[in-house]
């Protein structure tokens, strides 16, 4: 009964944690994070967004902040001011909870209406996070920020094979 339930034990720690390992982190805006003169909407499309991962705004303090808009109509009028959320540290993070469409722009005055905004579309999923395929050329910002998708992805994969290698010593022990 012991050996069941170690065993047991193990096998609910590793589903635990390999959701979580499987969830990637996307670095708005590629190496250029969330700046004017990234153009956020080619860079996301670019990218595959599923429940579980996250978007991490990187930004000058006091420059530039996040704020996350409640529909489409407030997204093409640039209107901030029933926000949903509304963020200002400069490395900010937004994990994605659900499928469906958001959409975030800086809230500092005039920079929504110079294009910086974006809006993204989270699909439900069990398979890792990676950058989807685009028929739009790749920018230098999409490309870097693919490959620093990719790596989150290819750590998280590493993490899990690491994972099983530890726990089938453990298993075997037992039996």
């Amino acid at each position: 009964m012991g050996r069941t339930n170690t065993v047991l034990l193990v096998l609910v720690f590793a589903a635990l944690f390999t959701k979580e390992t499987l969830a990637a982190q996307h670095v708005v805006g590629g190496s250029q994070g969330w700046e004017e003169s990234t153009d956020l909407n080619s860079w996301a499309s670019g990218e595959k967004f599923k429940v579980g991962d996250q978007l991490v705004f990187k930004y000058t303090s006091g420059l530039h902040s996040v704020v996350e808009l409640p529909n489409e109509s407030a997204y093409k009028s640039c209107n901030t001011g029933n926000a949903l959320d509304s963020k200002s540290s400069g490395n900010d993070v937004v994990k994605l909870t659900k499928a469906g469409t958001r959409y975030f722009a800086c809230g500092t005055l005039g920079h929504c209406g110079q294009g910086m905004k974006m809006k993204i579309t989270t699909v439900a999923g069990n398979a890792p996070s990676s950058p989807s395929s685009s028929a739009a050329a790749p920018s230098s910002s999409s490309s870097s920020s693919s490959s620093s998708s990719s790596s989150s992805s290819l750590h998280s994969v590493t993490s899990l094979f690491g994972i099983a290698a530890l726990s089938v010593p453990l298993l075997l022990s037992m039996f």
